[in-house]
């Protein structure tokens, strides 16, 4: 064998072993997909829409409709500026609220003062239709995070942003 043989040998076989090295490092990154920026984990998780009792709009029945979100990743989200609301456009805007991970907050129709666990749209009537309606969750650049619908037409269950 010539010394010319010899060495393109041994190169192809250097770039065979270089290609397969590269290919191997490339094989789990290309597998894992791309980079994702961090999602928030915010989710309707209770609709409480039919005040126990009577519907006579006291305080205390509007403040037995409520909404629950609940954080499920691991990292706090600030709510500022997320929207919840109903079909009808009736809708409570989060101000300086921050849901700590694994936590939930309850926004609640009626009159009170918002603490940790709960937040109060101040209204003085119902929001959330007892028979059929839809909680649309969206956060500060209003993408839909998560909705909630129940009642005729709707099938009721838990809807993805």
């Amino acid at each position: 064998m010539s010394s010319s043989t010899v060495s393109v040998r041994r190169l192809s076989a250097a770039a065979l072993a270089a290609a397969a090295v590269v290919g191997a490092v490339a094989l789990p990154a290309s597998a894992a997909g791309p980079a994702r920026p961090h999602q928030p984990k915010v989710e309707i998780s209770a609709v409480q829409y039919d005040s126990p009792g009577r519907d006579d709009r006291s305080n205390r029945s509007l403040n037995n409709e409520w909404v629950e979100l609940t954080n499920n990743g691991r990292r706090a989200v600030n709510l500022d500026g997320w929207t919840l609301s109903d079909e009808d456009g009736h809708t409570y805007t989060f101000n300086h609220y921050r849901l700590r991970s694994h936590e939930s907050v309850r926004v609640h129709t009626g009159q009170g003062r918002d603490r940790d666990g709960h937040v109060f749209q101040d209204r003085r009537t119902y929001v959330w239709d007892n028979r059929s309606d839809t909680a649309t969750l969206r956060n500060d650049h209003d993408r839909r995070i998560d909705r909630e619908s129940w009642g005729r037409g709707h099938g009721g269950g838990h809807h993805r942003g």
